[in-house]
């Protein structure tokens, strides 16, 4: 039976010191996106950007507030960021199908039970389902918290084996990760709290943080489901963590039985 992966992909890993994407990194996930599949592993890629690509695509000569900032954004965004994984996926002949959902989507019923439908016959397809949320129609109290809440959720859906939450940082440290005396947490078993170690700051470019990819990780972790937070800026990272090489640095949640 083929081992199932979710990704996700924060926007601080697709974007540049001034904001636009990233595309030679973007290119490098993919190969190793294309990698993971050659090693019969199904891989469900949850990919944030769009945003930021459409911030850098389109200049506004008038002010917009927060949440038509958003919307036009990801709308004019999310056609640049999924045209471009077409392209670089195209070249290993991979076919990949966007989805774009909300969080009433999670809900139990028939939304629930059609997108789970929907990734499960991609999948069986050989299709790669790029997940983002649906922000142009998403407003405030409808949002998720952020692509690291996404993610989670995608996992206990498609009841993944592993999810992966590619960061700027290696995982989560004692201190602050500028700090000389900072120790990278490389193993959390189920039940330990770790609480004391998260900085409340969210991420430059994206919603999330590291308090976000903990909060998710405990509650895929209880699912039954490993969870990694690893950085993506990292050449081979995908690669490495699979090979199990021992001197990655990451952190773990080690699945509960």
């Amino acid at each position: 039976m083929k081992k199932r992966i979710v990704i996700k992909v924060g926007s601080n890993v697709l974007t540049r010191q001034d904001g636009k994407l990233d595309v030679t990194r973007m290119s490098a996930l993919v190969d190793q996106v294309a990698w993971l599949r050659r090693q019969n592993i199904e891989v469900i890629l949850v990919s944030s950007g769009a945003v930021a690509c459409g911030r850098r695509e389109l200049t506004v000569d008038h002010s917009l507030d927060s949440v038509e900032q958003r919307q036009l954004f990801s709308a004019v965004g999310q056609v640049k960021l999924v045209g471009l994984y077409y392209d670089l996926f195209r070249e290993y002949g991979i076919h990949v199908g966007q989805v774009l959902t909300m969080k009433e989507n999670f809900q139990p019923g028939e939304q629930y039970q059609n997108q789970q439908a929907c990734m499960s016959v991609m999948l069986e397809n050989d299709v790669l389902p790029i997940v983002n949320e649906n922000d142009t129609v998403s407003v405030t109290e409808l949002m998720f918290t952020d692509n690291d809440e996404l993610s989670g959720l995608i996992a206990k859906m498609m009841q993944a084996d592993t999810l992966i939450l590619l960061s700027n940082i290696d995982g989560i440290y004692t201190t602050h990760p500028d700090d000389p005396g900072a120790e990278l947490i490389s193993e959390v078993a189920p039940g330990r709290d770790l609480s004391e170690y998260i900085q409340p700051e969210k991420s430059a470019f994206g919603r999330g943080g590291m308090h976000s990819k903990y909060t998710t990780a405990q509650k895929v972790q209880q699912a039954g489901i490993r969870v990694i937070i690893a950085n993506g800026e990292r050449d081979d990272i995908l690669i490495d963590l699979i090979d199990n090489k021992h001197n990655v640095p990451h952190t773990e949640f080690i699945a509960c039985n």
